[in-house]
This record gives structure tokens, sequence and C-alpha cells, in this order.
């Protein structure tokens, strides 16, 4: 895990930061999580591993991805509404990447709402590249999923991450917004 410029803190999600984790998720999609599912990914899902975003102690950010093999498959970002707009979803998913070296992980993908514009930028600038889509993948809406990918996760693209992340850093100390998710 990215240890941050503060007054920035990326830590673990536990059982206790649900209700502060479902009020930022309710503000960010749709149709939002129930209770259930992050009490099963926390304590039941040995796939799961999610992060959450703090500033002076408030939770204002979570992401969230499963490893299955050798995939990482991101399944969450998202930061309060107050928050966004400053390149926090993009320190969220500069760390799920940098976590994928401390596994044998060969790929990441994820899917995105065809009508999510702002994240798939953030995936296009991670080098992602558009696998697929899964036609009227979100029920909410009926909205299509693109299938993004990057792969591979191999050492130049960890030195670019690497670099990345000095830019990302410098302008979080600086306090100015990124435009990003």
């Amino acid at each position: 895990m990215l240890t941050l410029p503060i007054p920035y803190i990326l830590r673990k999600m536990q059982l206790p930061d649900i209700n502060d984790v479902l009020s930022i998720d309710k503000l960010s999609f749709p149709t939002p999580a129930k209770i259930q599912l992050f009490e099963h990914e926390l304590s039941e899902n040995k796939l799961a591993h999610y992060q959450c975003l703090l500033v002076d102690e408030r939770l204002i950010g979570f992401s969230g991805y499963w490893l299955m093999g050798d995939e990482q498959h991101i399944s969450t970002i998202a930061t309060h509404p107050d928050w966004r707009s400053k390149g926090l979803g993009e320190l969220l998913l500069l760390n799920m990447l940098c976590m994928a070296y401390a596994q044998p992980i060969t790929m990441t993908t994820l899917e995105v709402r065809r009508s999510n514009q702002v994240a798939q930028r953030l995936y296009l600038k991670y080098k992602f590249e558009i696998a697929g889509e899964r036609p009227r993948y979100y029920r909410d809406t009926g909205d299509d999923a693109l299938i993004m990918t990057r792969t591979p996760l191999d050492a130049p693209y960890h030195n670019w991450l690497q670099v990345q992340q000095d830019l990302l850093f410098a302008r979080l100390v600086r306090g100015k917004g990124l435009g990003t998710v």
C-alpha cells in the first residue's frame, strides 16, 4: 500500500468503516451497494481487498479489487463528492495497481459504464485498453459496460507507475485539483 503525503492516509477497510463507505457509495452510484455486500467482502471473501482513503481521520474514498489466479479485477473506486476532481480517484487506482506488484499478477481488468467518460479517461491515462463490452451489464440503468484491461504488468510499466506516483504526490502536496475521478 502506498504511503501518502500528509494529510492523506490509505489503510485496509474494516467492518466499522462500512457505514461511511455506504454513504459515499450512495452518492457515487445509481444503485448503491447493500451493507451485506461489504460485510461479505470484508469477512468472508478471501479474494477481496478493499482500502479506505482518509483525511484528518475522515473517510473520503474507497476502492476494492479481487485477486483471481494471476488477475487483479478492480471492482470499485469512489470518492466523496466534496473531494472529487482532486486526483483522489487516481490515487486509489494507482494504489491498487502498485499493490498488484506484491502478487504474481499478469493482468488487471475492470468494467466501466460506457457513459462514464471521466473514469474511462483515467483508465486510458493508466494505459488500460478496451478489450470488449458487456451489453446492458448495469441492471439499474441498462447501461453497457466496457471491459478494460492492462497487460503486461511488467517492469517498464511499474517504472512508469512510479513516475505517475511522483507527479500525483507533487500535485497533492500543492493542493491543486487534477481534474480526474
